[in-house]
């Protein structure tokens, strides 16, 4: 078909090169080449082709993600792709919009491997592992616990007679509960248990679990594993259980690179309990990524829709305008558009300062791990939360065509919030990263200078900025300079530590217990966590729009900066005037500003999300279709349903044509 003239349209009036952005958030022209050379291996390969998955059974969306997963790995080995970012291209692209059975190994089960096993250890593992000849989940959330990791109830008793490990699951409640790929995919686990050694429980350990019989699959004796059954989303996912009676393992099967227990079961504590943490901070700074790439996949389907949904009239009499044209459809979409960009450089972020930390923590440097525990905590929660309201916010602008499943916006969404729960539920992973702030805060009080995203905690202690100092920044707010604004935010999140800071010790003051006063701060604590990380991506984001060479593109990604910045200022504005940050009139300015940016942002806003470089087969939508043909697409999809096979449905004769027959 002809490209829908809307979207000619509107991709001629673009004022950059949308191949330009594209580098720009690859990382590199040469990495764009080298994306698309990937991802056309897989879009010209036959064995990846396949029906609607919309159409088919849960178990036939199983028995398929199953069949692509195994060509994935069959083909990956074949063209010999080992760099982890291509084969993460090649896997996103084999998979598609849909979660893969053996996801967790690639994500959670081989990380664990590389990061926690002993030299030894990752001798027999590891080729093992990347072989497939053993396919792994990662077995920690219990029925009755997740994110409260000490709570778990899983426990591996050492018995030096035999030197193994017995693995139990004394309670209901301890039965492990929800890990990917557990339920009928995966023959071995890492699973985290209370260990149990000389009388003494030192904590939650890593263990590496045989679950099934390699060869037939039948679980081991002593192993009760399925799956946990339909879900939200995660059709394609067995999610499942895993109950272990008396199941024993030999000594060796614990991860024991950080804590060990000799053969007399004497324990060897690691350097820091936190170490045994890494694959959890791994996945944090993986689904700000996600946050980043999901949300971005709706803002690209609704705004292409928009501008090619024509409805309603402007002015009477003329021809109904593209939605895309309405301020109020602007302001739902921009915004999250603005934020699809940060998340995607904050992601990038992320990705890098994990690994650059995790090599210091492998060198047994550990200064900033407990700044990576609370960046990964608080910006996995802030991107999740609202890029899942985002991608809901994404469906509603589409209208009734948005609920339809060929919109492919449900998908998205069932698929992604999850992410707001597992890893951390979002609630608890601010209050982990206010557990640091509070910490940095109590630092700067006693005189001591604090370093990394928390250092304008040091402007609190009086040597740079007194309080009348803080009254007269209002005059100096310049709502069309990045830099400025990041000067606002940092005073708000800034504001907020000291204000939770304070009531915490109030609350001790009054003879609180520290669990108690902590419990009743806890609403102020999240305030001053997500404050902090608003402040780190707007800082981060500010800092990337510098980076741009191009004046043309740095412009229009200068916009969005300045969007993601203003409209977050709107929605919180309250924080910033009791603050004394800005003043009323201020306030009006920057909505003024927000409404004045949509209308600049407005032309480019199909290139922007053309930037994104989603092939259609990986957006999966017939409203985002590059070509905007919608409806034609839209009523081929709908003859493909199974009901439409035949004219009259069976259930016609059986139940319709004998009820009105008896009336």
């Amino acid at each position: 078909m002809a490209m829908n003239p809307d979207l000619r349209k509107e991709r001629e009036a673009a004022t950059f090169s949308t191949e330009l952005l594209t580098h720009v958030l690859d990382g590199g022209a040469e990495r764009t080449r080298r994306r698309k050379e990937i991802e056309a291996l897989v879009f010209n390969d036959p064995d990846f082709q396949h029906e609607d998955v919309n159409f088919l059974s849960r178990s036939e969306r199983y028995a398929l993600a199953i069949k692509k997963s195994a060509y994935m790995i069959m083909k990956l080995r074949e063209l010999g792709i080992a760099d982890p970012d291509e084969i993460y291209w090649f896997k996103s692209i084999c998979i598609g919009t849909y979660s893969a059975p053996i996801g967790l190994h690639y994500s959670m089960f081989m990380p664990t491997l590389e990061n926690q096993c002993s030299v030894a250890q990752r001798k027999k593992w590891l080729p093992l592992a990347r072989g497939f000849q053993i396919i792994g989940t990662y077995a920690q959330t219990e029925m009755g616990h997740g994110t409260h990791l000490r709570g778990l109830e899983t426990t591996a008793t050492y018995d030096p007679a035999t030197q193994e490990f017995i693995l139990n699951s004394p309670t209901v409640t301890s039965i492990k509960w929800w890990p990917g790929g557990l339920g009928k995919t995966s023959n071995h686990a890492i699973v985290l248990a209370q260990l149990h050694t000389q009388g003494q429980n030192h904590g939650l350990h890593a263990f590496i679990v045989p679950i099934r019989q390699l060869g037939t699959h039948e679980p081991l004796p002593g192993i009760t594993v399925g799956d946990i059954g339909p879900k939200f989303g995660y059709d394609e996912m067995d999610n499942g259980y895993l109950k272990m009676d008396n199941f024993r393992i030999p000594r060796e099967n614990m991860l024991m690179k950080f804590a060990q227990v000799e053969p007399d079961g004497t324990y060897v504590k690691p350097l820091s309990a936190k170490l045994t943490y890494g694959t959890m901070v791994f996945i944090r700074s993986i689904i700000v990524g996600d946050s980043a790439r999901s949300l971005a996949r709706a803002c690209t389907i609704a705004i292409r829709y928009s501008a090619v949904r024509h409805q309603s009239e402007l002015k009477p009499g003329e021809p109904e305008p593209q939605i895309l044209d309405y301020q109020t459809q602007q302001y739902k979409l921009f915004p999250l558009l603005a934020a699809a960009y940060a998340f995607h450089f904050l992601g990038a972020y992320m990705k890098d300062t994990y690994r650059r930390i995790t090599a210091d923590i492998n060198e047994g440097d550990l200064r900033e791990m407990p700044e990576l525990h609370a960046l990964s905590a608080g910006l996995k929660a802030f991107s999740s939360w609202i890029a899942n309201a985002g991608i809901e916010e994404c469906r509603m602008a589409c209208g009734g065509h948005g609920y339809s499943r060929c919109s492919g916006l449900p998908d998205i969404y069932v698929n992604f919030t999850p992410s707001c729960t597992y890893e951390g539920e979002n609630t608890v992973m601010m209050l982990q990263t206010a557990r640091f702030l509070i910490k940095s805060y109590t630092q700067v009080s006693s005189g001591q200078l604090v370093s990394g995203m928390v250092s304008y905690l040091n402007d609190l202690s009086g040597q740079r900025i007194q309080p009348q100092q803080v009254a007269a920044r209002p005059a100096t707010l310049h709502i069309n300079n990045p830099a400025s604004l990041v000067e606002a935010y940092q005073l708000r999140a800034s504001r907020l530590v000291e204000f939770a800071a304070k009531n915490l010790q109030a609350e001790l003051n009054r003879r609180r217990s520290k669990e108690d006063a902590w419990n009743r701060t806890s609403v102020d604590l999240v305030r001053a966590s997500e404050a902090h990380c608003h402040y780190v991506v707007v800082k981060l984001f500010t800092s990337k729009v510098s980076e741009i060479g191009d004046p043309a593109t740095q412009a229009v990604v200068n916009n969005l900066c300045l969007l993601f910045a203003l409209y977050g200022i709107s929605k919180h504005s309250g924080d910033f005037l009791q603050g004394g940050i800005l003043t009323d009139a201020q306030v009006t300015q920057v909505n003024q500003r927000v409404k004045e940016l949509l209308a600049l942002i407005r032309p480019n806003a199909v290139a922007l999300v053309d930037s994104f470089d989603f092939h259609d087969s990986f957006l999966g939508s017939v409203l985002g279709r590059y070509d905007g043909n919608v409806y034609e697409n839209m009523f081929e999809w709908a003859k493909k349903s199974p009901l439409n096979k035949t004219q009259v449905h069976e259930s016609f004769h059986k139940h319709l044509k004998l009820m009105q027959a008896k009336l």
